[in-house]
């Protein structure tokens, strides 16, 4: 009876981390479609669904107009992972978190950039602060985009290839990975916000977005 009443006990006790652990992770993109994605795109030149678009599982970025995509929802503690690629000649996008407004062109938060050669730094859009960031030596106005550059030289892979990207948030604490190598670190006031993808310059695509909370 002691046997059959432990055995009982470890199967509940597995099936408990089995949900505990799929309430923890999931696709924040479903692979079908954007429907749990805004799009912004600079001016309102065109609609949106003429910028972003889904196919086979693949969301495409056109690059221009300017503008992104950004969840419906907002996110706190969480590691992002994807995987991204240039199609043609490489150019520049980016991973957008803690958006606190998703004002046009451009939001208030911050981005993980993914420009060629640049994959890994930080840049403060639209006002946005990180508490790792300091003026440059001899500059006293405050720069549009302000920068952290990446602690290491480009671990992109070559144009065509799919890089991977991880991204975490804990308690406002950032980290992101490029090719499994940490290429930036900083710390927010902001722990909560949307999460997007940005169009400019040339297209993009993207592809096994997962989002885990930590």
């Amino acid at each position: 009876m002691q046997t059959r009443t432990t055995r009982l006990s470890i199967m509940i006790l597995l099936a408990f981390l089995a949900v505990s652990c799929g309430q923890q992770s999931g696709e924040i993109f479903n692979g079908e479609d954007l429907s749990n994605w805004h799009f912004v795109v600079e001016n309102n030149a065109v609609p949106g669904d003429q910028v972003y678009t889904v196919k086979e599982g693949v969301i495409s970025i056109k690059g221009e107009p300017l503008g992104y995509m950004y969840t419906k929802e907002k996110y706190r503690d969480f590691t992002l992972e994807l995987e991204y690629r240039w199609v043609g000649e490489a150019s520049n996008s980016g991973v957008f978190i803690l958006i606190e407004d998703p004002a046009n062109p451009f939001p208030r938060g911050i981005e993980c950039q993914l420009m060629a050669g640049k994959a890994g730094d930080f840049v403060l859009l639209n006002g946005a602060e990180l508490n790792e960031y300091s003026l440059p030596e001899g500059v006293t106005e405050r720069p549009k985009f302000p920068v952290i550059e990446k602690l290491h030289p480009s671990s992109e892979k070559p144009d065509g290839e799919w890089n991977k990207v991880q991204v975490t948030v804990a308690d406002g604490a950032i980290s992101v990975y490029i090719n499994d190598v940490l290429q930036n670190e900083a710390t927010s006031k902001v722990k909560e916000g949307h999460i997007g993808l940005q169009s400019e310059g040339k297209e993009v695509q993207f592809r096994n977005l997962v989002l885990r909370k930590v």
